[in-house]
């Protein structure tokens, strides 16, 4: 069996500091994709971003199963922060 994975946030589109409409404001969690035990693929939506002015879908980076979530709806998250724990296929 595979160890588990730690899924982190991935850095920010370029456009977020490029236009200066986002980077500036507070990027919460607004949505939760996923649960505990829940079996995703690569690339599947794990969690909706937003700040004030747009929202952000992050993916998974691989297959398996969700074992944990480090996030709740409405926290503050910034750039390497621990999203959920995966088991990989």
């Amino acid at each position: 069996m595979s160890e588990p994975i730690e899924v982190h946030l991935p850095a920010m589109p370029e456009c977020w500091d490029s236009c200066g409409n986002c980077s500036d404001a507070a990027v919460l969690v607004s949505e939760i994709l996923v649960r505990p035990g829940e079996r995703i693929e690569r690339d599947d939506p794990v969690i909706t971003l937003e700040t004030d002015k747009t929202t952000l879908d992050i993916p998974t980076p691989c297959a398996g199963r969700v074992t944990a979530l480090h996030i709740d709806i409405g926290d503050a998250i910034s750039e390497g922060m621990l999203i959920l724990t995966l088991q990989p296929d």
